[in-house]
């Protein structure tokens, strides 16, 4: 039995989409504000983020961003140009380049994180409104079959 959605189920997740976009708007140009392109703030996260046990690899951050190697080379060659990330050969393995981020690159990814944590506090409450009313669709949807 196929499951029809109604327009409640369409008007939670508009407006969940609605509140994702202002908060990602918000994010761009706070980063465009800091002398950085959205992507370039998004890898300086990515890279700062990295749980420990994973080395701080060009793969782990394409990965982690949904981007083609070449393209996280590219931000990269950006970022290193630009004195937020350094690149370093591994003692072990020489052959393996390891990524780091410059005292530049820390302070610029510390102000925009503690703007990024200031917004999530004012917009956080909304945005969890929407997504606890469009689970709950969700849940009562599986119930209409």
């Amino acid at each position: 039995m196929e499951r029809k959605l109604t327009y409640q189920d369409f008007e939670s997740l508009a407006e969940f989409r609605r509140l994702i976009r202002r908060f990602l708007h918000f994010s761009e140009q706070a980063a465009r504000n800091a002398g950085l392109e959205p992507k370039q703030h998004q890898l300086l996260l990515a890279l700062k983020g990295l749980p420990g046990n994973v080395r701080p690899r060009v793969a782990e951050v394409a990965q982690r961003l949904h981007i083609q190697h070449h393209s996280a080379v590219e931000l990269i060659n950006r970022l290193e140009a630009a004195g937020f990330v350094r690149r370093q050969r591994a003692a072990e393995d020489r052959r393996e380049v390891l990524l780091y981020l410059t005292p530049h690159g820390e302070k610029v990814l510390q102000q925009l994180s503690l703007d990024h944590r200031e917004e999530l506090r004012s917009q956080g409450p909304e945005l969890l409104e929407a997504l606890q009313q469009l689970l709950a669709n969700s849940r009562n949807g599986r119930r209409r079959k």
